[in-house]
């Protein structure tokens, strides 16, 4: 079964509402993309909007991380998902989401970019 994104078919209290037009294609969903480590992967969604698509990373190997004391970007390579404060679930598997902490070859980072949104994995440096 799809994610469908429209009018649900009861109100707060339970009764059930008139359906008063069948589903669009506006209103579908669809399955977060859950990044993980691994050789470089992107997928290309199709999207609502003239010629705008969405390109999910499904698996990095690279980030591009700045240090912002010596406003340098260099490109690393991820060697851990040390933790990840969304779900503890996420934490577990290693999924790479926003605010997710990884240890590259750079040092410790903290991803800033939505990878299973923009289709790239940047981060900054942590504090030590």
């Amino acid at each position: 079964m799809g994610i469908w994104h429209g009018r649900s078919g009861r109100t707060k209290t339970g009764s059930r509402l008139k359906k008063f037009r069948s589903k669009r294609k506006h209103q579908m969903g669809r399955v977060p993309t859950q990044t993980l480590m691994g050789e470089q992967k992107i997928k290309t969604l199709d999207s609502k909007g003239k010629s705008v698509n969405k390109t999910p990373v499904i698996t990095a190997k690279y980030v591009n991380v700045t240090d912002l004391k010596k406003n340098t970007t260099v490109r690393a390579e991820i060697q851990d998902v040390q933790e990840n404060k969304a779900s503890m679930d996420y934490q577990r598997r290693k999924v790479i989401t926003r605010g997710t902490i990884i240890k590259t070859t750079a040092g410790v980072a903290k991803v800033t970019s939505r990878p299973g949104q923009d289709g790239v994995l940047n981060a900054i440096l942590a504090e030590k």
